[in-house]
């Protein structure tokens, strides 16, 4: 027993514990740490080392060869459209989606050095699949591979003119185009028109791109007169001459006919306003030939003239009902801003120059000198 009156216990090697922590606990012992943790970490710094390396190597490797690229022409067919206002990298992006190209940034690039990159227009084009960047840009660059139609509506075009000049120059089918004009209040008519689509599909050269239906296109047609109308001020202009609306495109769709020079346009239109103030039958071949489809001459015959149509000039005072084709700006122009001058009479010689009179009688006289006695009416 010691002095303190406390056994002291030792262990069987003598040495005495270690006087435990402070606030009488031990210390806990820290777990040994699982190998996961850091293979997880290396593995990750690997990859991300491996992956800088590629990346490396490609910009090395486009450095020295170029980017990728697939070589010749290709082969196959693909339609890829070229969207409005797209830049070199945009349509870089486009060819290699549709797997045109091998690389966007081998087309890109190309475009960088090439003045051909600046000619290329929005549009849809029919290409060849794995192209080289080269030849991608020669097809590109060359009209003929732009996939559109082209309908040309010449001035005074009628509606079954222009049903067939739409087949012909667009994949849209004549029975399309037919079915659409059969629903007029589908076209974007104005109220005027009375759903008679006459007159009212703008001449012009229209560009069809695929996928574009025959009502698309009609109302694109009807939308553009309904504009030159409004650039020309017709809603104003028709009062100052005394013509409605409708009167104005009827009266520039029968000066289609009746004359073949621009020059000539405002003078027919005088005519025309001289024989309607004296209250003359305007006895127009052209508003008869309307009604008989007659084409290849300037002529009627007298059982056509005898058609009891409210288009017989012949037969009924005024203007037809309703316009016989579709004018174009300078015939609209021409009612608009007639000539001045008293004619009452015209006709076209063979050379297609109009000849004024006043006179009916002096009138038959210089048409049949032309055209051979007995030949020439009022």
């Amino acid at each position: 027993m010691s002095d303190s009156g406390l056994d002291i216990m030792s262990s069987g090697g003598g040495d005495a514990s270690p006087p435990p922590a402070r606030g009488g606990r031990r210390r806990a012992e820290t777990p040994p740490r699982k190998p996961w943790g850091r293979m997880i970490v290396v593995l990750v710094v690997v990859v991300a080392l491996v992956g800088g390396a590629y990346v490396g190597y490609q910009k090395v490797s486009d450095w020295i060869n170029g980017p990728e690229d697939y070589t010749g022409q290709g082969s196959g067919k693909v339609v890829v459209e070229i969207p409005q206002g797209a830049n070199g990298q945009q349509i870089a992006n486009v060819l290699f989606k549709a797997d045109v190209v091998k690389s966007a940034e081998a087309f890109y690039q190309l475009s960088l050095r090439d003045s051909r990159a600046q000619s290329i227009q929005a549009g849809f084009y029919q290409l060849r699949k794995k192209m080289s960047s080269e030849w991608a840009m020669r097809e590109l660059t060359d009209p003929k591979n732009k996939v559109e139609g082209r309908v040309v509506v010449p001035e005074g075009s009628r509606v079954g003119q222009i049903v067939k000049a739409i087949a012909d120059g667009s994949d849209i089918k004549a029975s399309a185009v037919t079915k659409e004009l059969d629903q007029p209040g589908n076209l974007g008519l104005p109220p005027e028109a009375e759903g008679n689509p006459e007159g009212y599909l703008y001449p012009a050269t229209y560009t069809v791109e695929p996928g574009t239906t025959a009502r698309q296109l009609l109302r694109q047609m009807v939308a553009k007169t309904l504009a030159v109308e409004k650039d020309l001020d017709i809603d104003t202009r028709a009062k100052v001459v005394g013509l409605s609306k409708e009167q104005v495109l009827t009266m520039a769709s029968i000066l289609e006919y009746e004359a073949r020079r621009d020059q000539d346009y405002p003078k027919v239109a005088r005519v025309l306003f001289n024989r309607l103030d004296q209250d003359m039958p305007l006895q127009l071949d052209s508003t008869v030939s309307y009604v008989s489809k007659r084409e290849g001459d300037v002529w009627t015959t007298k059982e056509e003239r005898n058609s009891d149509s409210e288009y017989n000039t012949y037969r009924y005072p005024g203007l037809p009902p309703g316009p016989i084709g579709s004018p174009g700006e300078k015939t609209i122009e021409a009612v608009l801003n007639p000539a001045k001058g008293d004619w009452l009479y015209f006709f076209a010689d063979k050379k297609g120059a109009t000849i004024f009179n006043t006179d009916f009688a002096k009138h038959t006289a210089d048409c049949q000198k032309v055209y051979g006695a007995g030949s020439c009416g009022g």
